[in-house]
């Protein structure tokens, strides 16, 4: 599928990986719709790009706040055909610590951000990418949000491992549900990727980190996550996959 004037929603889109992907399709031609909970950051997102973006206040989870930022982004944009799900959280504790068991509530939370949101906006948006003109076999393209963690998860990943598990696993049977309309659907799976959030850690964590990477010897980019979704959305005979992008990191010698 090509890029410029195309629809894009990207969730989580207006920090990190997500911001990453919104600017960097915006630059290619897209228009985008950014999905996020934190308003003063989209706003001020779509003040820098202009008339190609709008921002949607968006609650992952919730039905009825997927629906109107869907309904808002086809009355902006008139269409849907592509959907990037980057929104997501992770909340570290131990199955059992020094303050008892995993409080079940804040597994709940990051299974309903990650996994259940993840859905909740890509059956969304398939339902209105099933209405667009078929060009070239597709009419839209799905790319979720899975991690590393999914198949190599650290102490303290157990809900976080559980939810991008879940994203990696439903990426087939989803593939498989929505090929006979024409959207193709895949997953990425990030390894360590330099976000603001990495910046709060500290020099010596980063270079720590970046040590386990085995090439190169640094950690990920949000451009570079954007680079690989643009290679699955420009490229058609590529569905119901998981790629990872993680520099190597599973092949570090022991």
């Amino acid at each position: 599928m090509q890029i410029s004037d195309r629809v894009f929603v990207i969730t989580g889109g207006a920090s990190g990986i997500g911001r990453g992907n919104v600017e960097y399709f915006h630059r290619l031609g897209a228009r985008v719709a950014i999905f996020d909970m934190n308003a003063e950051a989209g706003e001020a997102l779509v003040a820098e790009l202009g008339d190609k973006a709008l921002f949607a206040q968006v609650d992952v989870t919730d039905e009825a706040s997927v629906a109107r930022g869907i309904a808002a982004t086809v009355e902006r944009f008139g269409a849907i055909h592509v959907c990037l799900n980057f929104a997501g959280i992770a909340s570290a504790a131990k199955t059992l610590g020094k303050d008892g068991p995993f409080p079940l509530d804040k597994f709940n939370k990051v299974i309903q951000i990650n996994l259940v949101g993840s859905f909740n906006v890509l059956r969304l948006a398939a339902e209105k990418m099933a209405g667009n003109e078929l060009v070239d076999g597709e009419r839209g393209v799905i790319i979720n949000t899975a991690s590393v963690a999914a198949f190599e998860g650290q102490m303290g990943q157990a809900a976080y491992s559980a939810s991008k598990g879940g994203i990696v696993g439903m990426t087939l049977p989803v593939a498989r549900d929505l090929a006979s309309f024409g959207i193709r659907v895949n997953t990425i799976a990030p390894g360590l990727i330099h976000t603001p959030l990495f910046e709060a850690l500290g020099e010596k964590v980063v270079t720590a980190l970046s040590q386990q990477v085995l090439n190169p010897q640094r950690l990920g980019t949000p451009d570079e996550i954007a680079h690989l979704a643009k290679s699955l959305v420009e490229n058609p005979y590529i569905n119901g996959e998981t790629v990872r992008i993680d520099g190597g990191i599973r092949m570090q010698p022991r």
